[in-house]
């Protein structure tokens, strides 16, 4: 096995980039605060054995893709609110492709998290509060098909 004389360092997570193939969409549609979501699991199902009650077998069934969360300051005229609402309001779904990019320190993409056929299913904000002096939080819950990870 080979070694490198230069020192590892983890990649930080608060230096990333969200793109969406979306038409018309502006660059302040694609800062974010936080992504969350970025998960892959796999669906079991249990299986007790005849005559033996003392085990229960695990069978493993399928990938399963927990919601992309995406959170930033509330955007008013956003490309993207219009695409949530088209979809909420009038069922008019349009999917669509995301990335989600782990940036290093040049701007460039460490790792690729591309997320197929991505369709809005929840918009929320924050709540207001005249006690607190926090911005307004834009949530984003987007289910999609399947996601893949890619090192460019």
């Amino acid at each position: 096995m080979a070694q490198s004389n230069q020192k590892y360092y983890p990649p930080v997570g608060f230096h990333f980039s969200v793109i969406f193939d979306l038409p018309g969409i502006s660059e302040n549609d694609f800062k974010f605060r936080e992504v969350s979501g970025l998960n892959l699991e796999l669906e079991e199902e249990t299986v007790v054995e005849g005559g033996e009650n003392r085990f229960i077998q695990k069978l493993p069934i399928r990938a399963r893709f927990p919601d992309l969360v995406l959170k930033r300051g509330l955007l008013t005229g956003s490309v993207l609110y219009e695409w949530c609402e088209d979809a909420i309001y009038n069922l008019d779904i349009k999917p669509i492709t995301i990335w989600v990019n782990l940036l290093n320190e040049e701007h460039e993409p460490l790792q690729q998290y591309i997320f197929q056929n991505a369709w809005p299913k929840k918009w929320s904000i924050s709540d207001f509060n005249a006690e607190n002096s926090d911005i307004v939080v834009e949530t984003l819950e987007l289910a999609y098909q399947f996601y893949r990870i890619e090192t460019p």
